[in-house]
């Protein structure tokens, strides 16, 4: 297949989080773009030899394969490693951005993501002006935009449920990687689509979880206003 889906640049997004995929599916909407996704990286890899896009938003901690591991597939693939690749994570210290730098990344953005940033780093990689190029004669209206961050939101209120558990199951066995993983995708998750206290939240906690002397206590009772967080959501969105 060639570098276009139809007569429109493809961008192949991969992440595991449906509202992360959505939201730069949504931003991405207002240009002629074919936009791809999918939720972990073999498969990402078997899109990105399908569709040949070019540009991939690519996410570091993902089910089956996770980011680096694909950057260093992508690599050494000779229809796949002049593909620009950027990387989009909710943990971007040093050596993280070293890690998928080295493995290829051109960028790295921290999420949760902003329109502002993603606008500056997709021109900066694949040219000035790229965008406003592309950008379609037609733009959503308002409403259309708000309809959209409605589902996003209705998204990650129906997916609340299944996350409280999670965390619960996660503290009652003690398992520090689960609960990272779960706590990483709420906090990309809920500042994507304006819940910045949640967000924040979610980052307090990871921060106790990387102490290598871990206090099960404070980040159980992190998790106990987590949870109450999300609770007093679902009660305001029931209304």
């Amino acid at each position: 297949m060639s570098d276009y889906y139809g007569d429109r640049i493809t961008i192949l997004i991969i992440d595991d989080s449906d509202i992360i995929r959505n939201s730069l599916r949504n931003f991405l909407s207002e240009y002629e773009l074919e936009v791809i996704t999918c939720n972990d990286g073999l498969e990402g890899i078997q899109k990105a030899i399908e569709y040949k896009p070019k540009l991939i938003f690519l996410d570091l901690m993902m089910p089956n394969l996770d980011g680096l591991r694909m950057l260093k597939v992508i690599k050494i693939l000779d229809d796949l490693k002049n593909l620009p690749v950027i990387v989009i994570s909710g943990h971007t210290d040093k050596n993280n951005v070293l890690a998928a730098m080295h493995a290829g990344a051109v960028k790295v953005l921290s999420k949760p993501l902003s329109k502002d940033v993603l606008y500056k780093c997709i021109n900066e990689v694949m040219g000035k002006d790229f965008l406003e190029k592309a950008r379609k004669t037609r733009y959503l209206t308002e409403l259309e935009k708000e309809e959209i961050d409605n589902q996003l939101k209705k998204y990650f209120l129906m997916s609340l449920p299944q996350r409280k558990e999670t965390i619960k199951f996660a503290l009652k066995n003690r398992n520090a990687d689960l609960l990272k993983t779960v706590l990483h995708e709420i906090k990309g998750t809920s500042g994507m689509i304006g819940y910045s206290n949640i967000s924040n939240m979610c980052a307090e906690s990871e921060y106790i979880l990387s102490d290598i002397n871990l206090n099960w206590s404070d980040i159980e009772n992190k998790c106990e206003l987590l949870i109450n967080e999300f609770e007093v959501l679902e009660i305001l969105n029931s209304k």
